[in-house]
């Protein structure tokens, strides 16, 4: 166990947390298998008190037992935990020249956005050199709702109906302004549309006078992982801007992106090129 906690950071903390935790990491620091006898003794815990957060931890996946010599090693779920971060860290690396390509022709907010279940989270931004920013909702670690982002609605496109139907009946199409649309139908044909034209907009439909433009990003197994796009205030971003200009340079640097995460250039993906 950690020693010198104050009173107050144990109040914060909870206790059988804090057990579990240190188990894996005696075992992780030990970086073999090991016994009940001496995990207990590392972690300062009672053999019982041990046996107990350990077949927690087995339920789980975080933990594996030997059944032949009963010692235990960490489990898989934690390789899959940390092959989760990792694949986001290396989202943001690899993508990161693209956002910076994106600010640089067209002096806007660049965006990557990943979708976690029935929502979005920004996991990068670089933000417009433009003499007039404007603040917006899209930050990184921020989640946003799937129905009235161009992010969520790009990355819905590209899912199956099935996938679509699903996230659709999980959430409530509220709206954020006069502008979203709060109708599954309608949004269907939106969904329709953008994956059609390879980019999807959000015309103030999450804040009022900011539109945002977004085309997916495709792995190798030509599954949309991310979403690349900018925001800005809307009397930068014009429809006429959008259809003349903003649409295929944001789908090329989405398609670039893709290669460079392993997309090939036979797949599908909706670019300009």
């Amino acid at each position: 166990m950690q020693k010198g906690k104050t009173e107050a950071g144990k109040n914060k903390t909870v206790q059988s947390l804090e057990r579990a935790l240190s188990i894996i990491e005696q075992m992780a620091q030990a970086g073999r298998p090991i016994n009940i006898s001496e995990l207990s003794e590392k972690v300062n815990l009672k053999i019982s008190t041990v046996h107990r957060l350990l077949n927690t931890l087995v339920e789980r996946g975080y933990v594996e037992q030997n059944r032949e010599n009963n010692r235990y090693q960490l489990g898989l779920k934690l390789l899959e935990i940390a092959n989760s971060i990792f694949t986001y860290a290396d989202l943001r690396t690899m993508c990161r020249p693209f956002l910076a390509e994106l600010v640089k022709k067209c002096n806007e907010t660049a965006n990557l956005a990943i979708l976690d279940h029935s929502e979005i989270v920004y996991i990068d931004q670089i933000e417009s050199h433009n003499y007039i920013i404007v603040k917006m909702f899209a930050q990184v670690g921020n989640r946003g709702p799937v129905h009235c982002t161009a992010s969520g609605k790009i990355l819905l496109a590209y899912l199956s109906e099935t996938e679509q139907d699903q996230i659709l009946s999980a959430i409530d199409l509220k709206p954020f302004t006069g502008n979203t649309i709060t109708q599954a139908s309608e949004l269907k044909k939106e969904l329709n549309q953008a994956k059609k034209q390879g980019y999807a907009l959000d015309w103030g439909e999450m804040e009022e006078y900011v539109r945002c433009i977004a085309a997916p990003i495709f792995n190798y197994e030509n599954k949309a992982v991310a979403s690349i796009g900018i925001s800005g205030p809307e009397n930068r971003i014009t429809t006429n801007y959008v259809n003349d200009t903003l649409a295929g340079i944001v789908k090329d640097i989405a398609a670039k992106a893709s290669i460079r995460i392993g997309h090939t250039k036979g797949g599908s993906t909706a670019s300009s090129r």
